[in-house]
């Protein structure tokens, strides 16, 4: 009761007959109190020297090492309508079998014999490519036939012109000749005609040395003119020369002409060739591309289009498929912060979702239901959630993880640091200290010196 009356009633209470007051007054209790106190200090003050291991928590998932090995889906390359289907949800595949069939839906690609078409489009195509080569080659041959035959007539035309020449020398030659013969009969003439003036020769003589005289000079004239009808012929041989390699250089330069026409059409015969053989192959691949095969072995998890009639687009996602055979992982995210802290090979207890597991995060023997594993790769750029990605691979010295794990289980990972007393993990915490960023090297004597 309160003590709030001034009359007392402790005078009128027999305490000894109630074994609570007994408990309470008695002076035992408060020595039973100060060495439950004592030991619990002792206790405390030694567990605060008991290593301690100092940890990075983080949740996570099931992954692969390898990103073939990753769920995936697959996907239709051209447009299509869904003709039938070749398995269902759960099934497993080898690489390489049907999932389904699916139909033709663009115009362009609706005739049955769209192969054979462009395939005889092509051949046309080739035997123009073909003949176009023929014209070229015979225009070759018309080109170098023209060429011989302006070389030998060129040849032809200059022998004839050195022919003119040599005449002309020739001719030149008896025209000096006839000029001297001249001269000297004129000479003769006008002696007689001065002895006959004297009396000393007849008429006759003097009549006969004229005729000398005058034949002299028709066969100067008459060589004259030779040597002027040789020079007119090398003149007509210069120009006849002229005059063939003109011809022949037009000749031969039409030829070419129209060997480059040819080549040019057989140059876009070619493109054409090319571009019809491209067309025929992608013909012949998009009928390839109607069955949708298992890119590798797995199983058949989910069907993301469905029924019969069903038009998709190009990169349609169609089903789901797990891989067969697969290396798991652990996918962990860890902040900015502890990202110092780890490095690969750093040892990493994991506990599954669906595993029982007893944990100790500050003492990992101690704990149970945990397997190991070690950290196989570090992200160097931040992921969207603001953290860093830590890819995690099974412990080859631990033991092996669960058989039935599958991918895409939760997890939850513990990141092996530091052994320290609890007392300083205790006063790290209080002051917001992160765990210890250094890592303890063994130098040698000699790197000491």
């Amino acid at each position: 009761m309160l003590n709030i009356s001034k009359n007392s009633v402790h005078s009128k209470i027999n305490r000894e007959q109630y074994a609570s007051f007994r408990e309470v007054e008695s002076k035992q209790s408060g020595k039973i109190m100060i060495r439950l106190l004592t030991v619990f200090s002792t206790i405390a003050l030694l567990v605060m020297f008991i290593p301690w291991t100092q940890n990075i928590r983080s949740k996570g998932k099931v992954t692969t090492l390898k990103p073939d090995q990753r769920p995936q889906t697959i996907h239709s390359i051209i447009a299509g309508r869904i003709e039938k289907w070749y398995v269902q949800e759960g099934d497993f595949v080898h690489k390489g079998d049907t999932i389904l069939y699916i139909s033709e839906i663009k115009d362009e690609y609706f005739d049955p014999n769209l192969l054979s078409r462009t395939e005889e489009q092509l051949q046309s195509k080739e035997m123009a490519v073909n003949s176009y080569m023929e014209k070229v080659k015979a225009l070759d041959s018309q080109i170098d036939a023209l060429v011989q035959t302006s070389r030998l007539k060129l040849q032809q035309a200059d022998n004839k012109l050195k022919q003119a020449r040599l005449k002309v020398v020739s001719d030149s030659i008896d025209y000096q000749a006839a000029i001297i013969n001249f001269e000297i009969a004129e000479e003769q003439y006008n002696r007689m005609q001065q002895l006959y003036n004297d009396g000393l020769k007849s008429l006759t003589d003097l009549e006969k040395r004229k005729m000398t005289m005058q034949k002299a000079q028709a066969d100067m004239v008459s060589a004259e003119n030779k040597m002027l009808t040789s020079q007119n012929e090398v003149i007509n041989a210069e120009v006849e020369l002229t005059s063939i390699e003109a011809q022949y250089r037009d000749d031969i330069a039409k030829a070419e002409s129209d060997k480059y026409t040819a080549m040019s059409n057989m140059y876009d015969a070619e493109a054409v060739v090319t571009k019809l053989q491209n067309q025929y192959m992608n013909y012949s691949m998009r009928t390839g591309f109607y069955y949708i095969t298992a890119p590798q072995d797995g199983y058949i998890t989910k069907a993301i289009q469905w029924g019969i009639g069903e038009t998709i687009k190009e990169g349609t996602s169609i089903v789901s498929i797990m891989p067969a055979r697969y290396d798991l992982a652990v996918e962990m995210y860890v902040k900015p912060l502890d990202l110092p802290l780890l490095e690969k090979g750093q040892h990493v207890r994991i506990q599954f979702d669906g595993w029982p597991a007893i944990v100790f995060s500050g003492w990992p023997n101690t704990s149970y239901g945990t397997y190991g594993g070690e950290v196989f790769a570090i992200d160097n750029f931040i992921s969207d959630n603001g953290m860093y990605r830590i890819l995690v691979s099974p412990d080859r010295e631990d033991h092996p993880w669960p058989e039935a794990l599958r991918v895409g289980a939760g997890t939850s990972s513990i990141v092996l640091l530091n052994d320290v007393p609890i007392w300083y993990e205790l006063w790290r915490k209080i002051n917001g200290f992160p765990p210890d960023y250094y890592a303890v090297v063994n130098y040698s004597s000699k790197d000491k010196k």
